[in-house]
């Protein structure tokens, strides 16, 4: 099987974004629910979309606790956004290769516009599916099939990488391969328990998995 297409997650994938994340949802938390949470707690936030987090916390007032992580998330983003080593040159490679690339994330799209541009991303990703370009999310394959359909690729040559459980389930769930990062804050014994098809200990370990399928 040849791999032409490659769809990435964002958050936890291709940039570190594991500290903003956290602030953000510790002083979303703190000042609806002060000092229930901690960040062990708000660790297994990460990943599923904001309302799905907030829900369980208050569902009454899901949009205005949003607002105020969206409003802190943005306001900090570049000072707390940080580059995983061997992400930038392996996806530069990829696109010299003539591999289709697409970011599909749980993130609105003018937060993930801004960690792509932040960290030079941005001019190898024509195709970028946010939470605001779909009525499912992730791990619903409906945004890796909308990233497809951009592309003009097909999902037998496609793959799926991320850093949670819903990015896994979201490639299985249309019936491509995936990878998962070795890096992910939910640890090594927790992201073997995704079985996903592959582990990445290092971004570059891609360039071998897609060279040997090609």
């Amino acid at each position: 099987m040849k791999i032409d297409t490659l769809l990435f997650d964002l958050d936890g994938t291709l940039i570190n974004t594991n500290e903003l994340i956290i602030a953000s949802f510790l002083h979303t938390l703190e000042q609806y629910r002060p000092g229930e949470f901690t960040r062990e707690h708000v660790i297994e936030f990460i990943g599923p979309p904001l309302i799905d987090s907030f829900k369980t916390v208050d569902p009454t007032r899901v949009d205005e606790m949003i607002q105020v992580y969206r409003t802190h998330n943005h306001a900090n983003h570049d000072d707390l956004v940080t580059e995983y080593e061997g992400v930038y040159e392996t996806i530069e490679q990829l696109h010299e290769k003539g591999f289709k690339l697409a970011i599909v994330t749980t993130k609105i799209r003018k937060t993930a516009l801004m960690g792509l541009k932040l960290t030079g991303l941005d001019k190898f990703f024509d195709v970028v599916v946010g939470l605001d370009d779909v009525e499912k999310a992730k791990p619903d394959p409906e945004p890796l099939e909308k990233a497809l359909k951009r592309l003009g690729s097909s999902k037998e040559t496609a793959m799926m990488i991320g850093d949670s459980h819903a990015d896994v389930l979201a490639g299985k769930n249309l019936g491509v391969p995936t990878a998962v990062v070795g890096w992910s804050i939910k640890g090594e014994e927790k992201i073997r328990t995704f079985e996903a098809d592959y582990t990445l200990s290092n971004m570059r370990d891609l360039l071998a998995i897609v060279g040997d399928q090609s």
